[in-house]
């Protein structure tokens, strides 16, 4: 052999390693242990954990149509680290059908026998693949909701800090942490929804939020005489968008429909979700309106409860800005870690009133719950 044809054998062979395409190439050797008599399945290698946390753009999609058998083998993969979901195409059209929240509808399963209550974490799936690796998994496929929705149940914690003169700490409250994820109706601690239109990338949903009590007139002498402030029942409508790249629009209002305050409030927000080992952080940043009601409830002085250092005061409605952090953790495969801390900054009507003192307020929930 001359030396030409062997600089082009070396040639080709970088080329085809480069393309997964030589016998160095691993391969998946899948079990179903519950497959369906007919339709499609496919199966999904993710190699980025923030893909994975959304199942979107995945590394790899085999489709395979069901004809009996449990076996099923992937070859050519290049070596790596791998999270796979195996799912029942159930109407053969290609893709993953979500519920109104975006939770998948069809039967699936994962690597290393994980079976989710939450978002998926792909730590708990990942695997590594080498060269010429040949790795087998069992896989069954389920409805990640059940027949009937996953209800969970724990405890929890509402609170927020005080921007009020002379406070002494903040205002908390124990809570049941109740919490239900059906097809389309969800309890999540202090917040509800119920899908009313639409689904996937633009939907319509009925809302629901505890508004817990911004103070007890008892924690300051600036607030003596004034009365604690009532918790109550918001209720209203959003709209809530998936835009590309992952992130979350949703624009909705709330009025108090206990009519305890009156009133109601506004909100745009946006956020966007990063995934780190069992850790789902979700970032997100929103703009707030309070109508008058609200306000002047929470920071206004009546005309009747004035003092020498507490002068009548009205801020009328009121716009401000918050940033946050949601977090969900999930430390076993039913035991799971919800929060959500946010800095709300207010505005200058807040600010200018006689028993403000803080321009700021640190807000949140958290809760351990146990999914069935």
């Amino acid at each position: 052999m001359n030396a030409h044809n062997i600089y082009r054998i070396v040639f080709l062979s970088i080329f085809l390693a480069g393309w997964g395409l030589t016998g160095n190439a691993a391969e998946l050797t899948i079990r179903l242990n519950n497959p369906p008599a007919s339709g499609t399945a496919a199966f999904v290698l993710f190699d980025s954990a923030n893909a994975f946390g959304d199942l979107r753009d995945p590394a790899m999609m085999v489709h395979f149509p069901l004809d009996g058998r449990d076996i099923y083998h992937i070859g050519n993969i290049p070596s790596g680290e791998y999270a796979l979901l195996v799912y029942f195409d159930e109407n053969n059209n290609g893709q993953i059908d979500r519920n109104f929240i975006g939770i998948p509808v069809e039967p699936l399963g994962f690597s290393n026998n994980y079976q989710p209550k939450g978002p998926p974490s792909y730590s708990r799936a990942a695997f590594v693949l080498s060269e010429n690796e040949a790795r087998f998994f069992d896989v069954t496929l389920s409805r990640p909701l059940g027949e009937f929705g996953r209800l969970g149940v724990g405890v929890g914690v509402i609170a927020r800090s005080s921007p009020y003169r002379g406070y002494s700490g903040g205002v908390a409250r124990l809570i049941p942490a109740l919490t239900y994820t059906g097809s389309r109706f969800q309890i999540f601690g202090p917040y509800a929804q119920i899908g009313l239109a639409g689904s996937g990338k633009l939907r319509l949903a009925a809302t629901g939020t505890y508004r817990i009590g911004v103070y007890e007139e008892d924690e300051s002498d600036f607030l003596a005489g004034m009365g604690d402030r009532e918790s109550t029942f918001m209720a209203g409508l959003a709209i809530q968008a998936e835009l590309p790249g992952g992130m979350n629009l949703s624009a909705g209002y709330e009025h108090d429909v206990l009519d305890r305050i009156g009133g109601g409030t506004a909100r745009l927000a946006l956020d966007k979700s990063f995934v780190f080992g069992v850790f789902r952080f979700s970032p997100g940043i929103g703009l707030n309106w309070l109508g008058s009601d609200l306000s002047n409830h929470d920071f206004g002085v009546p005309a009747g409860k004035t003092t020498p250092d507490r002068m009548a005061y009205d801020p009328g409605d009121t716009v401000s800005v918050e940033g946050g952090m949601g977090v969900f953790v999930e430390i076993a495969s039913d035991w799971l870690v919800i929060m959500n801390v946010s800095a709300e900054f207010l505005d200058n009507n807040v600010t200018d009133s006689p028993i403000i003192s803080k321009d700021y307020v640190i807000k949140g929930f958290g809760a351990v719950n146990y999914v069935f």
